[in-house]
């Protein structure tokens, strides 16, 4: 980092502890904010995911989950910190246990309660979020949207990244875009399995969606 790029940092920081948890408003054109986001990897971008341990479709019992991979497999190619959302109240580690609380909280639309555990303040100042999930009934689990609905997107946007089994992304960009405004870009869909016993597939599926990002 240069010594530039370094009071800006700086800057920001202080900017950001004076303002406590609020969002600090960009004042700058639309064309220098994407020349910031995108001046250099990690700059101005995070990693954030949710995934379930335990018991997983098609790879089994697993301590580290499928998006947790692919999460991690995006950081290295980007730089940027990762932020992990955690459930308060964990799913169990049963696979059919845990299917039938989160098929009722998809059929009651809740909005279980959330911690994040990370750098926040990288959070609060990226212009980039790259926002991992897996996908269940053809949507992201419920506690994303608690994390969506619970933060101001303004200026914000989202590169949604998915572990899946044969449905894709779903309808997850549409209700991304829906609950929070921002700008949500194409997305990367990788199979569970693969995120989970094949890095080298799994690295060379996340270099191309970043590439062809521009980032």
């Amino acid at each position: 980092m240069n010594a530039r790029k370094a009071l800006s940092a700086c800057l920001r920081i202080t900017a950001l502890a004076l303002g406590g948890c609020g969002s600090i408003p960009d004042t700058k054109p639309e064309s220098s904010r994407q020349t910031a986001t995108n001046s250099s990897k990690g700059s101005s971008m995070v990693v954030v995911y949710f995934f379930r341990a335990g018991e997983n479709y098609g790879v089994g019992n697993v301590k580290v989950g499928n998006t947790a991979k692919l999460a991690e497999a995006i950081a290295e190619e980007t730089d940027a910190p990762l932020i992990e959302i955690t459930r308060n109240e964990p799913y169990p580690e049963g696979y059919d246990e845990a299917t039938s609380v989160a098929q009722d909280e998809r059929r009651d639309n809740a909005r279980p309660q959330i911690t994040l555990n990370g750098d926040a303040d990288a959070l609060e100042s990226a212009g980039t979020i790259f926002l991992g999930y897996p996908i269940w009934w053809g949507d992201a689990p419920m506690p994303i949207y608690t994390f969506l609905e619970g933060r101001d997107w303004a200026g914000k946007t989202i590169h949604p990244f998915c572990t899946h089994e044969g449905s894709g992304l779903g309808s997850t960009p549409n209700n991304i875009a829906d609950a929070t405004g921002a700008i949500v870009k194409t997305g990367l869909a990788v199979r569970g399995t693969d995120a989970q016993n094949n890095a080298d597939k799994t690295a060379k599926a996340v270099s191309e969606w970043i590439a062809k990002a521009g980032l």
